[in-house]
Protein backbone atom coordinates (compact mmCIF):
# COMPACT_ATOMS: atom_id res chain seq x y z
CA UNK A 1 0.00 0.00 0.00
CA UNK A 2 3.11 2.24 -0.02
CA UNK A 3 2.67 3.51 3.54
CA UNK A 4 5.99 2.15 4.86
CA UNK A 5 5.33 1.51 8.54
CA UNK A 6 1.77 0.31 7.90
CA UNK A 7 3.11 -2.08 5.27
CA UNK A 8 5.57 -3.29 7.92
CA UNK A 9 2.69 -3.99 10.33
CA UNK A 10 0.85 -5.80 7.53
CA UNK A 11 3.84 -8.00 6.79
CA UNK A 12 4.54 -6.33 3.46
CA UNK A 13 1.15 -4.86 2.58
CA UNK A 14 -2.07 -6.43 1.32
CA UNK A 15 -2.65 -8.44 -1.84
CA UNK A 16 -3.64 -6.59 -5.02
CA UNK A 17 -7.00 -8.37 -5.20
CA UNK A 18 -7.76 -8.47 -1.45
CA UNK A 19 -10.87 -7.14 0.28
CA UNK A 20 -9.90 -5.01 3.30
CA UNK A 21 -12.21 -3.61 5.97
CA UNK A 22 -11.16 -0.37 7.70
CA UNK A 23 -13.15 0.10 10.90
CA UNK A 24 -13.28 2.52 13.80
CA UNK A 25 -15.28 5.11 15.65
CA UNK A 26 -15.85 8.62 14.24
CA UNK A 27 -12.69 10.70 14.21
CA UNK A 28 -10.22 7.81 14.26
CA UNK A 29 -8.94 8.54 10.73
CA UNK A 30 -10.69 5.97 8.56
CA UNK A 31 -11.39 8.32 5.64
CA UNK A 32 -7.92 9.88 5.99
CA UNK A 33 -6.29 6.45 5.73
CA UNK A 34 -8.51 5.45 2.79
CA UNK A 35 -7.59 8.60 0.85
CA UNK A 36 -3.93 8.16 1.72
CA UNK A 37 -4.04 4.65 0.25
CA UNK A 38 -5.84 5.97 -2.84
CA UNK A 39 -3.08 8.43 -3.72
CA UNK A 40 -0.28 6.11 -2.67
CA UNK A 41 -1.45 3.53 -5.20
CA UNK A 42 -3.15 5.48 -8.01
CA UNK A 43 -1.32 5.36 -11.34
CA UNK A 44 -2.45 5.89 -14.95
CA UNK A 45 -2.04 2.12 -15.46
CA UNK A 46 -3.95 1.20 -12.28
CA UNK A 47 -6.29 4.04 -11.30
CA UNK A 48 -8.01 4.33 -7.93
CA UNK A 49 -11.78 4.75 -7.47
CA UNK A 50 -13.29 6.34 -4.34
CA UNK A 51 -17.03 5.71 -3.98
CA UNK A 52 -19.13 7.51 -1.37
CA UNK A 53 -22.50 6.20 -0.22
CA UNK A 54 -24.68 8.20 2.18
CA UNK A 55 -22.33 8.86 5.08
CA UNK A 56 -20.75 12.10 3.85
CA UNK A 57 -21.43 14.16 0.71
CA UNK A 58 -18.75 13.96 -1.97
CA UNK A 59 -18.18 17.71 -1.81
CA UNK A 60 -17.19 17.42 1.86
CA UNK A 61 -14.89 14.46 1.18
CA UNK A 62 -13.09 16.35 -1.58
CA UNK A 63 -12.89 19.58 0.43
CA UNK A 64 -11.28 17.67 3.29
CA UNK A 65 -9.01 15.80 0.89
CA UNK A 66 -7.64 19.01 -0.61
CA UNK A 67 -6.34 20.03 2.83
CA UNK A 68 -4.03 16.99 2.87
CA UNK A 69 -0.46 17.19 1.60
CA UNK A 70 -0.66 13.94 -0.38
CA UNK A 71 -3.84 14.96 -2.25
CA UNK A 72 -2.87 15.30 -5.91
CA UNK A 73 -5.28 17.65 -7.68
CA UNK A 74 -3.75 16.77 -11.06
CA UNK A 75 -4.55 13.09 -10.54
CA UNK A 76 -8.24 13.67 -9.76
CA UNK A 77 -10.35 12.84 -12.78
CA UNK A 78 -7.37 11.27 -14.56
CA UNK A 79 -6.33 8.29 -12.44
CA UNK A 80 -7.89 9.08 -9.06
CA UNK A 81 -11.65 9.05 -9.55
CA UNK A 82 -14.36 10.09 -7.06
CA UNK A 83 -17.96 8.97 -7.51
CA UNK A 84 -21.00 9.80 -5.34
CA UNK A 85 -23.49 6.92 -5.53
CA UNK A 86 -25.57 8.12 -2.60
CA UNK A 87 -28.33 9.49 -4.84
CA UNK A 88 -28.73 6.24 -6.77
CA UNK A 89 -28.74 4.28 -3.54
CA UNK A 90 -31.32 6.53 -1.90
CA UNK A 91 -33.68 6.51 -4.87
CA UNK A 92 -33.48 2.91 -6.10
CA UNK A 93 -31.73 0.86 -3.40
CA UNK A 94 -29.00 -1.77 -3.37
CA UNK A 95 -29.60 -3.38 -6.81
CA UNK A 96 -29.25 0.00 -8.52
CA UNK A 97 -26.15 0.74 -6.47
CA UNK A 98 -24.48 -2.48 -7.68
CA UNK A 99 -25.51 -1.77 -11.26
CA UNK A 100 -24.13 1.77 -11.21
CA UNK A 101 -20.95 0.69 -9.43
CA UNK A 102 -20.34 -1.94 -12.09
CA UNK A 103 -20.73 0.69 -14.82
CA UNK A 104 -18.28 3.04 -13.13
CA UNK A 105 -15.76 0.22 -12.72
CA UNK A 106 -16.09 -0.69 -16.39
CA UNK A 107 -15.49 2.95 -17.33
CA UNK A 108 -12.38 3.53 -15.19
CA UNK A 109 -10.95 -0.01 -14.80
CA UNK A 110 -9.47 0.74 -11.37
CA UNK A 111 -6.84 -1.28 -9.53
CA UNK A 112 -8.19 -0.04 -6.17
CA UNK A 113 -11.84 0.52 -5.18
CA UNK A 114 -12.87 2.28 -1.95
CA UNK A 115 -16.47 2.23 -0.66
CA UNK A 116 -17.07 4.74 2.15
CA UNK A 117 -19.22 4.03 4.11
CA UNK A 118 -19.98 0.36 3.51
CA UNK A 119 -21.80 0.04 6.81
CA UNK A 120 -24.36 2.62 5.63
CA UNK A 121 -25.52 0.10 2.99
CA UNK A 122 -27.16 -2.00 5.72
CA UNK A 123 -29.95 0.57 6.04
CA UNK A 124 -31.12 -0.12 2.45
CA UNK A 125 -31.78 -3.84 2.97
CA UNK A 126 -35.35 -4.62 3.99
CA UNK A 127 -34.36 -7.98 5.49
CA UNK A 128 -31.03 -9.40 6.72
CA UNK A 129 -31.28 -11.99 3.96
CA UNK A 130 -31.48 -9.20 1.35
CA UNK A 131 -28.19 -7.76 2.57
CA UNK A 132 -26.53 -11.17 2.49
CA UNK A 133 -27.57 -11.62 -1.15
CA UNK A 134 -26.30 -8.12 -1.92
CA UNK A 135 -23.01 -8.87 -0.11
CA UNK A 136 -22.53 -12.10 -2.07
CA UNK A 137 -23.26 -10.29 -5.33
CA UNK A 138 -20.97 -7.28 -4.81
CA UNK A 139 -18.11 -9.40 -3.43
CA UNK A 140 -18.25 -11.68 -6.47
CA UNK A 141 -18.32 -8.75 -8.90
CA UNK A 142 -15.43 -6.96 -7.22
CA UNK A 143 -13.42 -10.17 -7.09
CA UNK A 144 -13.89 -10.62 -10.83
CA UNK A 145 -12.27 -7.23 -11.50
CA UNK A 146 -8.99 -8.28 -9.84
CA UNK A 147 -8.90 -4.95 -8.04
CA UNK A 148 -8.14 -4.42 -4.37
CA UNK A 149 -11.15 -3.23 -2.38
CA UNK A 150 -11.36 -1.12 0.79
CA UNK A 151 -14.67 -1.06 2.66
CA UNK A 152 -14.79 1.69 5.28
CA UNK A 153 -17.27 1.84 8.15
CA UNK A 154 -17.96 2.79 11.75
CA UNK A 155 -18.20 -0.70 13.20
CA UNK A 156 -17.78 -1.56 16.86
CA UNK A 157 -16.26 -4.78 18.23
CA UNK A 158 -19.69 -6.42 18.52
CA UNK A 159 -20.50 -5.72 14.88
CA UNK A 160 -17.11 -6.96 13.69
CA UNK A 161 -17.87 -10.37 15.19
CA UNK A 162 -21.47 -10.38 13.96
CA UNK A 163 -21.84 -8.69 10.56
CA UNK A 164 -21.43 -10.94 7.48
CA UNK A 165 -19.09 -8.62 5.55
CA UNK A 166 -16.28 -9.44 7.98
CA UNK A 167 -16.53 -13.12 7.11
CA UNK A 168 -15.76 -12.41 3.44
CA UNK A 169 -13.03 -9.84 4.18
CA UNK A 170 -9.42 -10.85 3.58
CA UNK A 171 -8.10 -8.20 5.98
CA UNK A 172 -9.51 -6.15 8.86
CA UNK A 173 -7.75 -3.00 10.08
CA UNK A 174 -9.20 -1.50 13.25
CA UNK A 175 -8.55 2.11 14.31
CA UNK A 176 -9.35 3.23 17.85
CA UNK A 177 -8.89 6.22 20.12
CA UNK A 178 -8.93 6.00 23.90
CA UNK A 179 -7.87 8.03 26.91
CA UNK A 180 -4.90 6.86 28.98
CA UNK A 181 -4.75 9.10 32.05
CA UNK A 182 -4.84 12.55 30.43
CA UNK A 183 -3.45 11.39 27.09
CA UNK A 184 -5.46 10.44 24.04
CA UNK A 185 -3.93 7.32 22.55
CA UNK A 186 -4.66 6.24 18.99
CA UNK A 187 -4.12 2.56 18.25
CA UNK A 188 -4.18 0.53 15.05
CA UNK A 189 -4.68 -3.22 15.13
CA UNK A 190 -4.79 -5.82 12.37
CA UNK A 191 -7.55 -8.21 13.36
CA UNK A 192 -7.29 -10.42 10.29
CA UNK A 193 -5.05 -10.73 7.24
CA UNK A 194 -5.11 -13.80 5.07
CA UNK A 195 -1.84 -15.00 3.60
CA UNK A 196 0.42 -12.72 5.64
CA UNK A 197 2.50 -12.86 8.79
CA UNK A 198 1.32 -9.53 10.16
CA UNK A 199 2.48 -7.88 13.40
CA UNK A 200 0.06 -8.64 16.22
CA UNK A 201 -1.03 -6.30 18.98
CA UNK A 202 -1.81 -2.59 19.02
CA UNK A 203 0.34 -0.07 17.18
CA UNK A 204 0.35 3.65 17.93
CA UNK A 205 -0.46 6.16 15.22
CA UNK A 206 -0.91 9.90 14.78
CA UNK A 207 -3.05 11.89 12.34
CA UNK A 208 -1.75 14.89 10.44
CA UNK A 209 -2.14 16.66 7.10
CA UNK A 210 0.49 14.22 5.81
CA UNK A 211 -1.75 11.25 6.60
CA UNK A 212 -1.63 8.41 9.10
CA UNK A 213 1.78 7.96 10.76
CA UNK A 214 2.03 4.42 12.14
CA UNK A 215 4.53 3.38 14.81
CA UNK A 216 4.79 -0.42 14.93
CA UNK A 217 4.73 -1.95 18.39
CA UNK A 218 8.21 -2.63 19.69
CA UNK A 219 8.13 -6.11 21.18
CA UNK A 220 11.12 -7.92 19.76
CA UNK A 221 11.52 -11.64 20.47
CA UNK A 222 14.89 -12.83 21.82
CA UNK A 223 17.52 -12.60 19.08
CA UNK A 224 19.68 -15.72 18.85
CA UNK A 225 21.84 -14.38 16.03
CA UNK A 226 25.37 -13.27 16.77
CA UNK A 227 26.59 -9.82 15.77
CA UNK A 228 30.07 -8.26 15.71
CA UNK A 229 31.28 -6.02 18.52
CA UNK A 230 34.53 -4.36 19.49
CA UNK A 231 36.69 -5.60 22.36
CA UNK A 232 37.77 -2.06 23.19
CA UNK A 233 36.09 -0.69 26.32
CA UNK A 234 34.44 2.73 26.32
CA UNK A 235 35.21 5.43 28.84
CA UNK A 236 32.53 7.03 30.97
CA UNK A 237 34.52 10.25 30.99
CA UNK A 238 35.39 9.65 34.65
CA UNK A 239 38.63 7.71 35.19
CA UNK A 240 37.84 6.40 38.69
CA UNK A 241 34.42 5.16 37.53
CA UNK A 242 36.13 3.42 34.61
CA UNK A 243 38.36 1.59 37.06
CA UNK A 244 35.28 0.56 39.08
CA UNK A 245 33.44 -0.84 36.02
CA UNK A 246 36.35 -1.85 33.83
CA UNK A 247 34.87 0.44 31.17
CA UNK A 248 31.65 -0.09 29.20
CA UNK A 249 31.39 -2.70 26.48
CA UNK A 250 30.41 -1.26 23.07
CA UNK A 251 26.69 -1.83 22.51
CA UNK A 252 26.02 -2.23 26.23
CA UNK A 253 23.28 -0.51 28.24
CA UNK A 254 24.04 1.37 31.44
CA UNK A 255 21.41 2.40 33.96
CA UNK A 256 22.14 5.29 36.34
CA UNK A 257 19.56 5.32 39.15
CA UNK A 258 19.18 7.73 41.99
CA UNK A 259 17.02 10.42 43.61
CA UNK A 260 16.40 13.91 42.26
CA UNK A 261 19.42 16.20 41.94
CA UNK A 262 22.00 13.52 42.65
CA UNK A 263 23.80 13.90 39.29
CA UNK A 264 22.31 11.31 36.89
CA UNK A 265 22.07 13.74 33.97
CA UNK A 266 25.59 15.02 34.61
CA UNK A 267 26.90 11.45 34.53
CA UNK A 268 25.10 10.82 31.24
CA UNK A 269 26.38 14.01 29.62
CA UNK A 270 29.90 13.10 30.71
CA UNK A 271 29.52 9.81 28.80
CA UNK A 272 28.38 11.62 25.64
CA UNK A 273 31.01 14.37 25.82
CA UNK A 274 33.82 11.85 26.43
CA UNK A 275 32.82 10.03 23.26
CA UNK A 276 32.62 13.23 21.22
CA UNK A 277 36.14 14.16 22.26
CA UNK A 278 37.43 10.91 20.74
CA UNK A 279 35.39 11.26 17.54
CA UNK A 280 32.39 9.13 18.51
CA UNK A 281 28.99 10.45 17.52
CA UNK A 282 26.59 10.90 20.46
CA UNK A 283 22.84 11.50 20.72
CA UNK A 284 21.11 12.93 23.80
CA UNK A 285 17.39 12.09 23.85
CA UNK A 286 15.94 14.17 26.65
CA UNK A 287 12.44 14.42 28.05
CA UNK A 288 13.54 16.43 31.06
CA UNK A 289 15.12 19.71 29.98
CA UNK A 290 14.69 21.69 26.78
CA UNK A 291 17.81 22.37 24.65
CA UNK A 292 18.43 25.81 26.16
CA UNK A 293 18.28 24.53 29.73
CA UNK A 294 20.46 21.51 28.95
CA UNK A 295 23.05 23.59 27.07
CA UNK A 296 23.26 26.02 29.98
CA UNK A 297 23.74 23.17 32.46
CA UNK A 298 26.43 21.60 30.26
CA UNK A 299 28.24 24.93 29.88
CA UNK A 300 28.57 25.06 33.67
CA UNK A 301 30.91 22.07 33.39
CA UNK A 302 32.80 23.42 30.38
CA UNK A 303 30.92 21.21 27.88
CA UNK A 304 29.63 22.46 24.55
CA UNK A 305 26.55 20.55 23.35
CA UNK A 306 26.83 22.27 19.96
CA UNK A 307 29.89 20.08 19.33
CA UNK A 308 29.65 18.62 15.78
CA UNK A 309 29.74 15.10 17.22
CA UNK A 310 26.78 15.67 19.57
CA UNK A 311 23.14 15.61 18.48
CA UNK A 312 20.24 16.62 20.71
CA UNK A 313 16.65 15.35 20.47
CA UNK A 314 14.13 16.98 22.80
CA UNK A 315 10.52 15.90 23.24
CA UNK A 316 8.07 17.10 25.87
CA UNK A 317 6.83 14.40 28.23
CA UNK A 318 3.40 16.09 28.36
CA UNK A 319 2.06 14.81 25.01
CA UNK A 320 4.28 11.82 24.42
CA UNK A 321 3.57 8.75 22.29
CA UNK A 322 6.16 6.23 23.42
CA UNK A 323 5.78 4.27 20.17
CA UNK A 324 6.53 7.39 18.14
CA UNK A 325 9.39 8.43 20.43
CA UNK A 326 11.16 5.07 20.23
CA UNK A 327 11.02 4.97 16.43
CA UNK A 328 12.16 8.61 16.21
CA UNK A 329 15.17 8.01 18.46
CA UNK A 330 16.24 4.83 16.67
CA UNK A 331 15.91 6.48 13.25
CA UNK A 332 17.82 9.57 14.41
CA UNK A 333 20.64 7.42 15.83
CA UNK A 334 20.89 5.45 12.60
CA UNK A 335 20.74 8.55 10.39
CA UNK A 336 23.45 10.40 12.32
CA UNK A 337 25.64 7.36 12.92
CA UNK A 338 25.50 7.76 16.71
CA UNK A 339 27.39 5.11 18.66
CA UNK A 340 26.56 6.61 22.08
CA UNK A 341 23.03 7.38 23.20
CA UNK A 342 21.75 8.97 26.40
CA UNK A 343 18.06 8.70 27.41
CA UNK A 344 16.93 11.08 30.14
CA UNK A 345 14.73 9.71 31.65
CA UNK A 346 13.01 6.33 31.85
CA UNK A 347 10.52 7.66 34.40
CA UNK A 348 8.97 9.94 31.78
CA UNK A 349 8.65 7.03 29.36
CA UNK A 350 7.03 4.88 32.06
CA UNK A 351 4.45 7.58 32.83
CA UNK A 352 3.58 7.89 29.13
CA UNK A 353 3.23 4.12 28.65
CA UNK A 354 -0.23 2.53 28.72
CA UNK A 355 0.84 -0.09 31.28
CA UNK A 356 3.97 -1.58 32.94
CA UNK A 357 4.04 -4.61 30.62
CA UNK A 358 4.07 -2.40 27.54
CA UNK A 359 6.81 -0.26 29.10
CA UNK A 360 9.04 -3.31 29.67
CA UNK A 361 8.48 -4.33 26.04
CA UNK A 362 9.59 -0.88 24.90
CA UNK A 363 12.76 -0.89 27.02
CA UNK A 364 13.75 -4.46 26.20
CA UNK A 365 13.26 -4.02 22.45
CA UNK A 366 14.91 -0.59 22.45
CA UNK A 367 18.00 -1.87 24.28
CA UNK A 368 18.25 -4.95 22.06
CA UNK A 369 18.02 -2.96 18.85
CA UNK A 370 20.71 -0.58 20.06
CA UNK A 371 22.95 -3.52 21.03
CA UNK A 372 22.72 -5.18 17.60
CA UNK A 373 23.59 -1.84 15.98
CA UNK A 374 26.59 -1.27 18.24
CA UNK A 375 25.01 1.71 19.99
CA UNK A 376 25.96 2.08 23.67
CA UNK A 377 23.01 3.35 25.73
CA UNK A 378 23.07 5.35 28.94
CA UNK A 379 19.70 5.43 30.74
CA UNK A 380 18.71 7.54 33.72
CA UNK A 381 15.99 6.64 36.20
CA UNK A 382 14.81 8.55 39.25
CA UNK A 383 14.04 6.63 42.43
CA UNK A 384 11.93 8.05 45.28
CA UNK A 385 14.16 7.28 48.29
CA UNK A 386 16.75 9.88 49.20
CA UNK A 387 18.64 7.67 51.67
CA UNK A 388 19.18 3.92 52.10
CA UNK A 389 17.61 2.72 48.86
CA UNK A 390 15.90 -0.66 49.23
CA UNK A 391 14.96 -1.19 45.60
CA UNK A 392 15.58 0.40 42.23
CA UNK A 393 12.27 -0.11 40.43
CA UNK A 394 9.23 -2.30 40.14
CA UNK A 395 9.54 -2.18 36.35
CA UNK A 396 12.41 -4.64 35.99
CA UNK A 397 14.59 -2.22 34.04
CA UNK A 398 17.75 -3.07 36.01
CA UNK A 399 17.47 -6.70 34.86
CA UNK A 400 17.65 -5.59 31.23
CA UNK A 401 20.66 -3.32 31.77
CA UNK A 402 24.25 -4.53 31.39
CA UNK A 403 25.58 -2.06 33.93
CA UNK A 404 23.79 -0.55 36.93
CA UNK A 405 25.22 2.48 38.72
CA UNK A 406 23.56 3.66 41.91
CA UNK A 407 23.87 7.31 42.92
CA UNK A 408 22.61 8.18 46.38
CA UNK A 409 22.75 10.61 49.26
CA UNK A 410 24.38 9.61 52.57
CA UNK A 411 24.28 11.41 55.93
CA UNK A 412 27.57 12.37 57.52
CA UNK A 413 27.27 14.34 60.75
CA UNK A 414 25.47 17.56 59.81
CA UNK A 415 26.16 17.25 56.07
CA UNK A 416 24.73 15.28 53.20
CA UNK A 417 27.22 13.68 50.83
CA UNK A 418 26.86 11.91 47.51
CA UNK A 419 27.95 8.32 46.96
CA UNK A 420 28.27 6.08 43.91
CA UNK A 421 28.16 2.28 43.77
CA UNK A 422 28.51 -0.02 40.78
CA UNK A 423 25.87 -2.66 41.48
CA UNK A 424 26.28 -4.64 38.29
CA UNK A 425 28.51 -5.03 35.24
CA UNK A 426 27.53 -7.86 32.94
CA UNK A 427 30.41 -9.96 31.58
CA UNK A 428 32.94 -8.00 33.63
CA UNK A 429 34.36 -7.84 37.13
CA UNK A 430 33.67 -4.67 39.08
CA UNK A 431 34.30 -3.00 42.42
CA UNK A 432 31.05 -2.95 44.44
CA UNK A 433 32.34 -0.46 46.95
CA UNK A 434 30.61 2.77 47.95
CA UNK A 435 32.64 5.80 46.93
CA UNK A 436 32.04 9.46 47.65
CA UNK A 437 31.85 11.88 44.73
CA UNK A 438 31.44 15.59 44.15
CA UNK A 439 29.84 17.59 41.36
CA UNK A 440 32.36 20.29 40.45
CA UNK A 441 32.72 22.80 37.64
CA UNK A 442 34.47 20.02 35.68
CA UNK A 443 31.70 17.46 36.16
CA UNK A 444 31.71 14.49 38.52
CA UNK A 445 34.83 13.68 40.54
CA UNK A 446 34.81 10.30 42.29
CA UNK A 447 36.82 10.07 45.49
CA UNK A 448 37.75 7.52 48.14
CA UNK A 449 35.53 4.78 49.60
CA UNK A 450 33.22 5.95 52.36
CA UNK A 451 33.88 4.88 55.91
CA UNK A 452 31.40 2.45 57.46
CA UNK A 453 29.98 5.04 59.85
CA UNK A 454 29.19 7.39 56.97
CA UNK A 455 27.03 4.96 55.08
Amino acid sequence: MAIPRLDQVLGGGIWDDALTMITGDPGTGKTLLAQQIVFANATPERPSLYVSTVSEPMEKILRYGRSLSFFDEDAVGKYAFYEDLGGVLDERGLPAFVERLEAVIAEHRPGLIVIDSFKALHAFAQEPSDFRWFLHDIAARLSATGAAALWVGEYNADEISREPEFAVADAIISLSSEMSSERQMRMLQVLKLRGSDFMSGQHGYRLSADGLHVFPRLADPPDQHSYPFSEQRLTSGISVLDSMTGGYWPGSSTLAAGPSGVGKTVLGMSFIVAGAETGERGLIATLQENPTQLARAAAGFGWDLSHPQIDLLYRSSVDLYVDEWVHTVLERAERTGASRLMVDSLGDLAHASPDPIRFREYVYSFVQRCATRGVSVFLTMEVPDLFHLNRLSELGVSNMSDNVILLQYVRSDSRIKRAVTVLKTRASAHEPEVRRYRITDRGIEVGDPLEAYET
